[in-house]
């Protein structure tokens, strides 16, 4: 009987879980290395922080869908040769190594604080009157109308640095999500700032001068690529500018048959979307597949990456901003499609679980 190949998958996001669960068989010898114990069904997030009561299902633990491999809840810290270091001072042996962590990662490492840590936000955003939302992309967008739906009462204020919201999609996605905000009675500011270093409040004043006057604040930017603790590893060499993995068609680390990198800290020229990882993720997966079958002559699958932008942004619980090759839609199709479940079901069907 041949050798079960040494699998090693290092990072707990969409990509990385997705791949994991791929190889958690008897077939293969999997390591799944994360620094949580959890799986966070990251379009749910927003809904968690208004009803925290909804990551009881958003949030899973590694242990509720790994059952064959082996869980390693620590950080990785640099590889060398055919060796994954980890934080915790392991040295783990791999004959394929799956690079997948995604953006800096601070916070809850357990289910039961991250629990913890969203009724502690709902409840904050209880006792506030006036809540201020930093950043008007994705996340700030969402945020803003999630806590408009659930807290109509509240005076929310969203300030964004950009010339318009969702820069990443076309200006009539931008357009509509701004009039559908300012209809929930959002103040939005654009084209201004506020430092979201040692922020401390209730008072803040923007880079343009505008004082605002908040009970609660939320920091909705974008975080780092989680590539650091390659530096100085053997893999430091395929770290473009940016502090992404370089990688083939075959989503291949550059120079590395046996490594593949992807989600947010691979160098795939598109923006950066969860379900886009999920493609990512069945591409590593056939490609892995095939080489473990036949690692000389097999002919891999080349990603393509995303050439128009799609998604879906979900306005508050039944309503959904939704940008699609032929055009831009504001109503209850995204909505059904996104803001009521936010994909959780979905997700957990895919990890073979319940509910």
């Amino acid at each position: 009987m041949a050798e079960k190949k040494r699998i090693v998958v290092v990072g707990g996001g969409v990509a990385g879980t997705c791949v994991a669960k791929s190889f958690d068989t008897d077939s293969y010898k999997l390591t799944f290395i994360d620094p949580k114990d959890f799986f966070e069904v990251p379009y749910a997030r927003l809904r968690c922080i208004v009803e925290p009561k909804f990551a009881q299902r958003s949030i899973m633990k590694h242990s509720e869908y790994l059952k064959k491999g082996t869980f390693l809840q620590t950080s990785a810290t640099g590889v060398s040769g055919q060796e994954l270091i980890t934080a915790s001072g392991e040295r783990v042996a791999f004959d394929f190594l799956v690079i997948g962590t995604g953006t800096t990662f601070s916070g809850p490492t357990t289910k039961e604080e991250m629990l913890k840590f969203y009724q502690a936000e709902t409840q904050n955003i209880q006792a506030a009157e006036t809540v201020l939302i930093i950043g008007g992309g994705p996340v700030g967008v969402e945020l803003a109308g999630e806590v408009a739906t659930d807290f109509p009462n509240k005076k929310v204020t969203l300030v964004h640095g950009g010339e318009r919201l969702l820069e990443f999609l076309g200006p009539k996605a931008s357009t509509k999500a701004l009039k559908w905000l300012q209809s929930k009675k959002v103040t939005v500011v654009l084209n201004d700032r506020i430092d979201s270093e040692g922020l401390a409040g209730p008072h803040y004043v923007t880079k343009k001068g505008i004082a605002i006057q908040a009970d609660a604040h939320f920091v909705c930017v974008g975080k780092r690529v989680g590539s650091s603790w390659l530096r100085g590893s053997d893999l430091e060499n395929v770290l473009d500018k940016e502090g992404r993995l370089m990688v083939d068609r075959n989503m291949r680390v550059q120079g590395y048959s046996y490594v593949f990198a992807l989600g947010d800290v691979c160098d795939t020229n598109e923006i950066k979307q969860g379900y886009l990882a999920t493609k990512q993720a069945a591409v590593v997966i056939e490609n892995m597949k095939k080489h473990i079958k036949d690692p000389y002559t097999a002919k891999l699958t080349e990603y393509k990456p995303a050439t128009t932008p799609f998604a879906i942004v979900s306005l508050g619980r039944n309503l959904g901003l939704m940008q699609m090759p032929l055009g831009t839609l504001v109503g209850r199709l995204p909505g059904m499609l996104k803001s009521k479940d936010l994909f959780v079901g979905s997700s957990r069907k895919a990890l073979g679980l319940s509910g």
